[in-house]
């Protein structure tokens, strides 16, 4: 025999990528899952990368029909030619009372026809890829955990004497998980399909075990789209450990740069955090204004705004963004979090940084805001984990990111729904304040990990542009949002309409 393909590659990137390139050919791979988790279309998918890499593949259906599997696959654009449908699910003439078994058990009978079934199509069809679907059928008919398990061994071992690589299809509906067939299989691939409270269901896969191979483990995110799984591995900060960027990055407003040192840092994360409408917004976009200038391109993954909001509210600053998106310098992404798993974020994220979306490579990241990539994540401690990765990779790649974080509150005591303080080289505060009868916001660097900055407090106004004033050295209490005024008269700015 000649030596097998180091990989049998599974026509899903992603999945291959958390396999390390696929499955270990001529072995026998067990796929579980709920009903709907996918594991029919995974199986599909293997085949036709099978047929296209001149390997002829087998279905055998145990539970569909041909039209069933015809109507999947024309529902993602596949032609099934070339790919062998067995189908030995019960015919209507056995529903007849004389086609009953009457000396023997009926399972005893069906269990040895249906095997024999199976193997004479193999020996027929000389595959390289097997299917079979599902096993429920087969724990049926076996009745016993040992018969059953003694069934799969001794396909098992059929099927490596003939070469074959095999994906066994379990749909999970006995009423104990079943660790005996975890334990004979070569490797494990687990489907899940979730329901949250509100908005799109939601998959994840996970590799249970996997024989003589490193992967990728955890739990992955994963779509079913027109053209079949779409699979998000899981973002590991570690294996992207690249030499970050030098050099400082410009908001191209005087006063805010010199706030912060000088700019932000290649490779560094800036917090922006405080109430809502304060600013935080504006002033990350003013960065990808100014980096578009300089030809560098900005991705922004927009949670809490209409894109054509946005870009009227920055034109209205002075900022015209426009140009720069159709130019593909800035990509603003909306993002439905009701819609969108946190793997499919980290992993569109990715793509932009990497260039794999069709567009030169991103420099700059915003997430406007993380209060929305807050509701896409089930529990706080999954946010400030994958967040912490999503950072780490952004570091190593040299690409600055801007997080914008709403605090509850508006003036006075102010609250953050998750505190990613500590993950942020930098944190730029915004404030409220009250001043002579009106409502006027403020803005501070309270942490810069990298070099020094100023440690005033500034005024920030937005009215026909972003405008940093003076330090509020005659202020005392702004953050708190009640200052107190010792110095004279005319210290804050106007507006330009006044």
């Amino acid at each position: 025999m000649a030596d097998a393909p180091a990989r049998s590659a599974t026509g899903i990137p992603g999945l291959d990528d958390i396999l390390g390139g696929g499955f270990t050919p001529h072995r026998v791979y067990l796929v579980e899952g709920d009903p709907g988790s996918g594991k029919t279309t995974l199986a599909l998918q293997y085949l036709l990368e099978g047929r296209r890499a001149g390997e002829r593949g087998l279905y055998v259906t145990l539970s569909e029909t041909k039209a069933e599997l015809v109507d999947v696959a024309r529902s993602h654009g596949w032609s099934l030619d070339g790919i062998d449908l067995i189908e030995l699910v019960p015919r209507e003439d056995d529903l007849e009372p004389d086609n009953q078994y009457a000396m023997f058990q009926p399972a005893e009978v069906e269990l040895g026809v249906t095997t024999k079934a199976v193997l004479a199509e193999v020996e027929r069809v000389s595959p390289a890829r097997v299917v079979i679907d599902s096993l429920s059928e087969i724990r049926l008919l076996a009745q016993s955990p040992l018969r059953y398990r003694r069934q799969i061994l001794a396909l098992k071992q059929y099927f490596i004497g003939r070469a074959c690589t095999v994906l066994l299809l379990d749909d999970k509906t006995s009423e104990r998980h079943d660790l005996h067939l975890q334990s004979i299989a070569h490797g494990v691939l687990s489907l899940e399909h979730l329901a949250p409270g509100y908005g799109a269901e939601r998959r994840r896969l996970r590799v249970v075990k996997f024989r003589g191979r490193r992967f990728r483990g955890g739990l992955h995110d994963f779509a079913i789209t027109t053209g079949g799984l779409d699979v998000f591995p899981r973002l590991v900060a570690a294996e992207h450990d690249k030499p970050r960027g030098d050099g400082q990055i410009a908001s191209g407003i005087a006063e805010l740069d010199a706030l912060l040192g000088g700019g932000v840092e290649h490779g560094n994360s800036v917090l922006l955090v405080g109430p809502a409408g304060v600013g935080k917004s504006s002033v990350a976009l003013a960065y990808a204004h100014a980096a578009a200038g300089r030809g560098e391109r900005t991705a922004a993954f927009v949670f809490d705004e209409r894109v054509e909001t946005l870009l009227g509210r920055m034109a209205g600053l002075g900022i015209n963004l426009s140009p720069h998106v159709a130019s593909g310098l800035v990509s603003l992404q909306p993002v439905d979090p009701a819609e969108l798993s946190p793997g499919e974020l980290s992993h569109a994220v990715r793509r932009a940084v990497d260039g794999a979306d069709g567009r030169p490579p991103a420099r700059l990241v915003v997430l406007d805001s993380l209060n929305g990539y807050l509701h896409a994540m089930p529990e706080e401690g999954f946010l400030t984990a994958q967040l912490h990765e999503l950072l780490t990779y952004l570091g190593h790649k040299g690409v600055a990111t801007f997080l914008v974080l709403a605090q509850h509150g508006m003036v006075g005591a102010t609250q953050v729904p998750v505190d990613t303080t500590y993950l942020a080289d930098t944190v730029v505060l915004f404030r409220y304040f009250e001043a002579a009868g009106e409502i006027r916001q403020a803005l501070s660097v309270v942490k810069k990990r990298a070099g020094r900055h100023e440690r005033t407090i500034r005024e920030l106004r937005l009215d026909g542009g972003i405008r940093i004033g003076d330090p509020l050295t005659d202020f005392q209490g702004v953050l708190t949002g009640n200052p107190v005024f010792r110095g004279e008269a005319g210290t804050l700015m106007r507006s330009r309409d006044g």
